[in-house]
């Protein structure tokens, strides 16, 4: 299957189910982790992207993902910290995924929620470098997507 816009990758990811959304979503988030240096959200995207990880597990790094974006959310909106604001999206990408069932509604997809926190990671980093140099995060998605279905 080939994905080349939004539209199909959204269709593609609301045809998936819980589990493979995390694992699809955990695969986005896995593409902009090297824009942090945060060891305990490098940690909780390892337990995402386990297909065997415990239900145990999968909560604890929930609640790590979920404090380093509150943490983070802070930079968020003033002239402040550009990598600081990506840790922020790439946290909330991660607590995205790794959302228990309990706190999601019938129509939250971890994957889609983590694909476009994902590309707003990718953006704080392109204005911090100040280069102009894009590489297109949702062209890379899509290839993601492709591949794993």
């Amino acid at each position: 299957m080939s994905i080349n816009n939004d539209q199909e990758l959204k269709n593609a990811l609301n045809n998936l189910t819980n589990d493979q959304q995390r694992l699809m979503g955990a695969r986005f988030t896995e593409s902009v982790i090297n824009l942090t240096d945060n060891s305990r959200l490098n940690s909780a995207l390892q337990v995402a992207l386990n297909p065997e990880s415990s239900i145990e597990a999968l909560n604890d790094a929930y609640k790590v993902a979920k404090s380093i974006a509150t943490k983070t959310y802070t930079a968020c909106g003033r002239d402040a910290d550009w990598a600081l604001q990506a840790e922020h999206f790439v946290a909330a990408a991660c607590a995205a995924v790794l959302t228990p069932a309990a706190l999601t509604t019938e129509t939250f997809n971890s994957a889609w929620k983590a694909a476009i926190q994902a590309r707003m990671a990718k953006n704080c980093m392109m204005i911090e470098s100040d280069t102009g140099e894009v590489e297109n995060e949702a062209e890379k998605q899509y290839q993601i997507a492709s591949q794993f279905i």
